[in-house]
């Protein structure tokens, strides 16, 4: 659908009554932001030396397409419906309305950002002086009192508190420059004050001329969206020409609209609340909140979750097929919000219980939180049959295909709605496996680049060996979600990085994930810097653990101890990429192809 506009340059006079008449007034996703007391004098000099201020541009208000929750401009309080809404162009209008148009002090913030209130003038002299500068001399931000202070506050250099100060020092407030009445009014005791003296005559008439009548008749280039402009080309447009630098959220759009629908309902409320629970519940016991499994969920991902429940529903009544792109969240029914809202919550949840139990405890090694947004609507749609065990172990083989072939790090709306279709279709209609699952693709050599747990597959492969039963090496504990943070359990080398700089082993291959493991902190306190053999005889020796119990905890972790007593780190790393790899393929319902292919003997010096 094309998107209607006109354009024309208007008085900023007649925009500002209209702000004061709340004809025009703020979209609710508008963001409350203050400018600076520089950027004001700074705008406010462009204004009276006639440069451009950039266009501004509105929305008519009362569209069936686009319903918006409005609220009127700072310094305004009017209850009425507008004609117009401003989508670029508040904080210019804010600055202007409050300084020039408003007669009580305008609230601003220093160029530290602390908050102080302001008043705006005009220096008489001072605007008519070629070699003054208009931003720095011209227009001067008076404090609150209305005074210039020196010697900490104890001098006053210059008082404004009565319109005699104003008239004796020749400054002009700016708060009545579009109120012609009381600038004539103001004009003529300014001229009586200084007994109409030809000089004050003369210069008055110069500065009404040169500055106040160039203020008074300045326009900005306004560009009008139609009403029937659709609420994603509002967003589209919002992007592309805010000045803040700052997008606008697709939840941001909807909090609007949904407030527009109800009185009673607050979309930013509602999230909070779901939000909170969220962590609460998806925290392990002693847990700092920041790292629970659902700490990073986003009300756009709650959103865009709600949207593929809804639109898969619909596409059961026989409708059209499932997309989440934003267009399609911006189209979310208020009722179906209402309607879904709390299923989707419950999938989130039952999400992060089926995460813990892949060994994913925290959001810290959560591989893709983009994952969660299909994860989450499948427990909703799925209700109990999730538990069954066939299902289950469907949905996690295309969890683990989706990580470990690293299907969701780039645009994943359209991958959303296939994974969701397609895994109900595999589990309900015993369809095919959904593309995540046939396309998903592990190079057995993406072992040796896996080196850090920013990727997701680094993540993946260690909640995989935490799955398969690892036991710390000297405490006998699995390492579950009860001891998993209460032993600050954290990735350690296996073979030190001490001992394999000295013994000048490869370190793609020392620091990679295959000479990596999970290890509780005083685990790793004993194994220090020394070589396996080293500190394998040490825990021993300590009686920190049996050597039968050590074998089998090192075993645990996809091991052969035989090597790690040698110290032969080449047979070691052949060995565990060999294990990994079994792994991999089992989570991910096949083998691994291409173990035994020239490059993979390249890099190894043995097929795998």
């Amino acid at each position: 659908m094309a998107t209607s506009f006109k354009s024309n340059d208007t008085n900023i006079s007649e925009i500002l009554k209209a702000i004061f008449d709340g004809r025009n007034q703020l979209p609710d996703f508008q963001r409350g932001w203050v400018w600076d007391d520089n950027r004001i004098k700074a705008l406010i000099a462009s204004i009276s030396n006639s440069y451009p201020v950039g266009a501004l541009m509105f929305l008519e208000y009362g569209g069936d397409t686009v319903r918006f929750k409005c609220r009127p401009f700072t310094g305004t309080n009017s209850s009425v419906k507008p004609d117009m809404l401003v989508l670029d162009g508040q904080q210019r209008l804010t600055s202007i309305f409050t300084a020039m148009f408003c007669r009580d002090a305008v609230p601003t913030r220093t160029d530290k950002n602390q908050p102080i209130s302001r008043y705006y003038y005009l220096d008489i002299i001072k605007c008519l002086d070629n070699d003054a500068d208009r931003e720095e001399e011209a227009i001067l931000s008076i404090r609150e009192d209305k005074t210039v202070r020196s010697d900490f506050d104890r001098k006053i250099d210059l008082d404004l508190r009565t319109q005699e100060d104003e008239f004796k020092n020749h400054k002009f407030p700016l708060n009545i420059v579009y109120d012609l009445i009381a600038c004539a009014t103001w004009q003529n005791e300014y001229q009586a004050y200084h007994n109409y003296s030809p000089e004050i005559l003369q210069r008055y008439a110069k500065f009404s001329t040169e500055v106040l009548h160039i203020i008074q008749t300045y326009k900005v280039p306004v560009i009008t969206l139609d009403k029937a402009t659709p609420k994603e080309a509002v967003c589209q447009v919002f992007e592309n020409v805010n000045t803040g630098g700052v997008s606008l959220t697709v939840f941001e759009l909807m909090t609007a609209t949904y407030a527009a629908e109800s009185e009673t309902f607050e979309l930013r409320k509602d999230w909070d609340k779901r939000s909170n629970e969220f962590i609460m519940k998806s925290a392990l016991s002693g847990e700092a909140t920041e790292n629970a499994i659902l700490s990073g969920v986003s009300a756009t991902d709650f959103l865009t979750a709600t949207t593929l429940y809804s639109r898969y529903k619909v596409k059961q009544a026989g409708g059209e097929a499932v997309s989440c792109k934003r267009k399609d969240v911006l189209k979310l029914s208020f009722n179906d919000y209402i309607q879904y809202a709390d299923r989707i919550s419950e999938g989130f949840l039952k999400a992060a219980n089926f995460l813990k139990e892949q060994r994913i405890f925290s959001s810290r090694d959560l591989p893709y939180s983009t994952q969660l947004i299909p994860l989450s609507t499948l427990f909703a749609l799925l209700g109990s049959k999730a538990q069954d065990g066939t299902v289950k172990n469907k949905i996690a083989r295309w969890y683990w295909c989706g990580v470990l072939g690293e299907m969701y790090g780039g645009a994943n709306e359209t991958r959303y709605a296939n994974d969701v279709t397609g895994v109900m279709a595999w589990i309900d209609d015993g369809g095919p496996e959904p593309e995540t699952v046939t396309r998903a693709f592990f190079n057995p050599t993406r072992l040796l680049s896996l080196q850090t747990r920013l990727s997701a597959a680094y993540k993946g492969v260690m909640a995989l060996i935490l799955a398969a039963g690892a036991q710390d090496f000297i405490s006998n504990s699995p390492m579950d979600f009860a001891v998993f943070l209460d032993e600050n359990t954290d990735i350690h080398h296996i073979f030190p990085r001490a001992y394999c700089e000295g013994a000048r082993i490869d370190r793609q291959k020392w620091n990679s994930i295959i000479n990596k493991t999970p290890i509780f902190a005083r685990t790793n306190r004993i194994i220090g810097g020394k070589s396996p053999s080293e500190y394998l005889i040490q825990m021993v020796k300590n009686k920190n653990v049996s050597s039968d119990q050590l074998e089998i905890n090192i075993a645990s972790h996809q091991i052969k101890g035989d090597f790690l007593h040698s110290n032969d780190f080449n047979n070691f790393f052949i060995y565990r990429a060999k294990s990994l790899l079994e792994l991999i393929g089992k989570a991910m319902g096949r083998p691994i192809g291409g173990r035994d292919s020239e490059e993979v003997i390249n890099v190894f010096g043995a097929s795998l």
